[in-house]
């Protein structure tokens, strides 16, 4: 008789493959959340660990049910950071304004490093014509 002998085996082999995936989701969650907690002392997260080593499934259920709140805050709070470090990374290197951009390219025409076609089309550009210009460029 084969692996695949009947329909529920299929089914099954899927369901079981479902819940060992969740389990590690939780499992790599509880880890990550560990490191995580400022509070919790050095000696403390290494006992949550052996425990994890050893009794891994139930260690798992009581950290989410004894912590889980915390947990889940622990997890927002470095959502926000990762945002709000991402927006200042952003407006660090977002470009600039098109007044700014308008009066660079005039400078460079001014200083003779491009020519008035040129400065066109980084005007254009920088009003936000994407019209390609061919006979200038």
């Amino acid at each position: 008789m084969s692996f695949w002998s009947s329909f529920w085996d299929f089914i099954g082999f899927f369901f079981w493959t479902f819940v060992f995936v969740s389990y590690l989701f939780a499992l790599f969650a509880v880890i990550v959340d560990i490191f995580r907690d400022r509070e919790l002392n050095g000696w403390l997260k290494a006992l949550w660990l052996i425990f994890l080593v050893f009794v891994p499934i139930l260690t798992v259920l009581v950290y989410v049910i004894a912590r889980g709140r915390g947990m889940a805050e622990r997890q927002a709070k470095a959502g926000m950071q990762e945002r709000a470090m991402t927006d200042d990374y952003i407006r660090t290197v977002a470009a600039s304004s098109p007044a700014q951009d308008i009066a660079e390219a005039k400078s460079l025409l001014d200083s003779g490093a491009i020519t008035q076609g040129e400065y066109a089309v980084l005007k254009d550009r920088a009003l936000g014509n994407t019209q390609a210009r061919s006979d200038i460029v």
